[in-house]
């Protein structure tokens, strides 16, 4: 891979979704990634989807999207052999990242600081449902417990505002693992920068409780001004207005018009002008307080329209987009422009397969070709042989 990163050499010992997404973020940027597995590999390969003519199931869509542009090698963690082989790896490395649970790969004779005894510019990256006690005034009370995304979003706060009020709902992505997983990424860069003027590497640490606190800013700080606990919010916010989901005559669409300018701009786009002086709507805060009747407004004239009409008469000069489908991202020509479709190679099967691409974009560089995912072990033999070989 070519990249920015291209130089870096990451010994990826992740698995599932939090940790394969941030590696898969410096895989895209151009470092050398390394994905260690045990001879079972890692469980998310078994997850599908499946191509339909794919018999061989090395691996599903859960993995393929998000273990691009990595090798694989294969080691046995409960081996003397194995655990050496992946200190040699670790030796010669930039960079480790791991998310089992605190402690495990300490047990495993495979600690941050054995191993930065032996590489010292090492950047160890710990991506756990709580955190390690290395970083913070003592052991979390929830280090020793497993997580998963659902955990993460619950006890972070975003389930606990999301949806209609009284009803908390889990958002659809895995922003309880991929959120942190990006933090992690940006920290991982931030040592290594670092390391490159103090030749000193950095344990670094990311709990993906404390990410969904951080994403959820907004309920920290209105609790603290007006001791007000935020519950689910629907399609609306509770300090900006118009800024929702509105409904369309083939389905919805979102608006944001919570400025002055753009406010006016919609009046007159709705036919109704005269409403930009109007004391009961002439600012934000006022609207917030009638939210419902600017609503009932909206509505009147985006429910009798299409989302390409209410689109194209909009978007010039208010915030506005349909609600897409996978179908309508399939379809719109900025999605494709822009590459974030690739197309990939899956093992065992005679088409390609799409997932989504890198939306970080550089100038004066084109997009590097992406690699399908490694089968299981497909590099152990090219880069642990290459290892005996030169130590």
């Amino acid at each position: 891979m070519t990249g920015p990163l291209s130089g870096l050499v990451v010994v990826d010992l992740t698995r599932a979704l939090a940790g394969p997404y941030c590696t898969m973020l410096l895989a895209d940027l151009g470092a050398d990634v390394i994905k260690v597995e045990a001879p079972a590999g890692d469980s998310a390969r078994h997850h599908g989807p499946f191509p339909d003519d794919d018999t061989e199931h090395h691996y599903g869509g859960y993995f393929q999207s998000v273990n691009r542009n990595k090798r694989s090698v294969v080691v046995d963690f409960r081996s003397p052999q194995g655990i050496a082989a992946v200190r040699r790896l670790a030796r010669d490395a930039d960079v480790l990242v791991e998310n089992f649970r605190a402690g495990v790969m300490d047990r495993m004779g495979l600690s941050y600081e054995s191993l930065a005894e032996d590489n010292p510019r090492l950047v160890y990256g710990a991506l756990r449902g709580f955190g390690d006690p290395r970083t913070s005034a003592g052991p979390s009370p929830y280090a020793e417990r497993p997580a998963f995304d659902v955990v993460a979003q619950a006890m972070g706060g975003i389930m606990g505002i999301t949806g209609p009020p009284g009803t908390p709902t889990k958002v659809g992505p895995g922003i309880g693992d991929i959120f942190p997983a990006t933090l992690m990424a940006v920290g991982i860069l931030a040592a290594v920068t670092e390391c490159q003027r103090t030749g000193r590497g950095r344990f670094v640490d990311v709990a993906m409780y404390d990410a969904i606190v951080s994403l959820c800013e907004r309920t920290v700080y209105q609790y603290s001004y007006s001791g007000v606990v935020a519950t689910g919010e629907g399609n609306d916010h509770p300090l900006l207005c118009p800024f929702g989901l509105y409904r369309a005559a083939d389905g919805w669409v979102t608006i944001a018009a919570p400025r002055e300018r753009q406010w006016q701009a919609l009046c007159t786009a709705v036919g109704k002008p005269h409403l930009a002086d109007d004391p009961l709507f002439a600012s934000n805060n006022a609207r917030v307080v009638v939210r419902d009747e600017v609503r009932v407004l909206i509505e009147s004239w985006t429910s009798a329209r299409t989302m390409s009409e209410i689109v194209q008469a909009l978007a010039d000069d208010v915030p506005c987009g349909p609600v897409n489908s996978a179908a309508g991202i399939y379809a719109d020509p900025h999605v494709h422009l822009r590459n974030m479709l690739i197309e990939l190679e899956h093992p065992g099967s005679t088409r390609t397969v799409t997932v989504a691409g890198q939306p970080i974009k550089f100038g004066g560089a084109p997009t590097p070709r992406a690699r399908r995912a490694p089968l299981l072990g497909e590099h152990t033999a090219e880069l642990l042989d290459l290892h005996e070989a030169t130590h």
